[in-house]
């Protein structure tokens, strides 16, 4: 690899930050340079990133806007499903909700957590899985409360 491209290659990412790899490459074919993406990308200069906070920090920070929930299953005596819903706040980790039914639907869920919020003590961040009983009701619930 000549000295020139490879200067050619550094001053190209210093000057354009949000530029990668296949960018830089697009633009050195378009010069007339044939070079290969992976040596872009290793004659590139190298910027140190200011260090993200992690997840552990995030939890700390917004522990107080912070709600989870979780749909979990408890088979009775007579082996019916029943569901179980818990809504927790992170903040105290104290129990914000706890619901039962044995027909659990999106509206349900989504009458759950307001009945565990309120319309004036939402949580800013609401952790959850991909259950699909959190149908198109909730989602719209949540987004209409301002999580």
């Amino acid at each position: 690899m000549p000295l020139e491209i490879r200067r050619l290659i550094r001053e190209m990412s210093l000057a354009n930050p949000l530029w990668g790899a296949p960018r830089i490459h697009g633009e050195l074919l378009k010069l007339g340079i044939d070079i290969g993406q992976t040596s872009v990308a290793k004659y590139m200069a190298w910027r140190r990133a200011p260090p993200s906070q992690g997840w552990k920090t995030f939890l700390r920070n917004h522990a107080d806007g912070i709600a989870a929930m979780d749909l979990f299953v408890v088979p009775t005596i007579f082996f019916r499903p029943v569901y179980g819903l818990l809504i927790m706040g992170h903040g105290r980790r104290q129990i914000l909700w706890f619901g039962v039914t044995a027909h659990p639907t999106a509206e349900w869920i989504a009458n759950q957590l307001t009945q565990a919020c309120g319309w004036e003590q939402i949580p800013r961040y609401l952790i959850r899985d991909r259950d699909r009983a959190y149908g198109e009701i909730f989602i719209r619930r949540v987004r209409s409360i301002g999580i």
